[in-house]
């Protein structure tokens, strides 16, 4: 009885040690990198062809696609959460979102509380009036009424030919609301990004709008956004968008949405 015991327990002895002895063959999972992480994304979904809501509430856009094929060459998964452009960015800190990307113009001022991917789209201001308003450059629209998204880099280029404190700015939620308020003569012109007025112009014939471009208006360039010292995720992001310039997958993105190869 106790010999037979002594054999039982020596075989399950041994096989622990076998067991322990295979792990060592095992490389430990770097925490740092999950495999397949799948984070959650901000977008303020009423900015196409950027970023747009469906009937059934999915985000869409140009954004989306660029992203998510950056994702899936760099490991790891993307859940768009449609997400209201104040206090996007806040998000970030809280940890309800990993990464904004809602064509977001990197600045400098932005830097220093966040961090950016390497740019994926450059981008210009332009100038919206209705057809007739006689408006031939961005100084006459020192008198007018100008629409802007609010807290936009548009509404930075306002800022900088009204004055900050200036009635005439009026702010809008999105973009399309903004020319909206154009149409119905609320606002004399608006300032915003070239591709969401295009975009508007393109898909609302009957609004007539003309579309300035203005020399004091420097180039933009979108970035997707993360925590600040997030440089893990940053540099997964960064690996995927360099894969799909180089394989030619952005080219085709974004000849689907503006209609003209890159």
């Amino acid at each position: 009885m106790h010999t037979s015991r002594r054999l039982v327990m020596s075989a399950f002895a041994a096989a622990l040690l076998l067991a322990a002895c295979g792990k060592k063959d095992v490389p430990p999972a770097n925490p740092a990198v999950p495999a397949m992480l799948t984070v959650k994304v901000a977008a303020d979904a009423v900015f196409a062809p950027f970023e747009s809501e469906t009937q059934d509430k999915k985000v869409v856009g140009f954004d989306v696609d660029v992203l998510t094929a950056a994702a899936e060459q760099a490991g790891f998964h993307v859940d768009f959460v449609n997400t209201p452009w104040e206090g996007i960015f806040n998000t970030l800190t809280t940890g309800d979102r990993d990464i904004v990307a809602s064509a977001v113009t990197i600045t400098n001022e932005r830097k220093t509380s966040m961090d950016f991917s390497e740019p994926y789209f450059e981008a210009k201001q332009l100038i919206a009036i209705n057809d007739g308003t006689k408006v031939e450059s961005a100084t006459d629209l020192k008198n007018k009424k100008v629409g802007v998204q609010t807290g936009s880099t548009g509404d930075e280029v306002a800022q900088g030919l009204l004055g900050k404190t200036n009635a005439n700015i009026k702010r809008f939620e999105s973009v399309p609301l903004a020319l909206q308020e154009l149409q119905a003569g609320g606002v004399d012109a608006v300032i915003a990004d070239n591709g969401v007025v295009a975009h508007y112009a393109a898909n609302n014939p009957n609004a007539k709008i003309k579309t300035l471009e203005s020399a004091g208006f420097s180039k933009e360039f979108y970035g997707f956004a993360v925590k600040k010292g997030n440089t893990v995720l940053l540099a997964k992001i960064n690996q995927g968008l360099a894969k799909i310039k180089t394989d030619g997958t952005y080219d085709k993105i974004y000849t689907q949405y503006f209609g003209t190869q890159k």
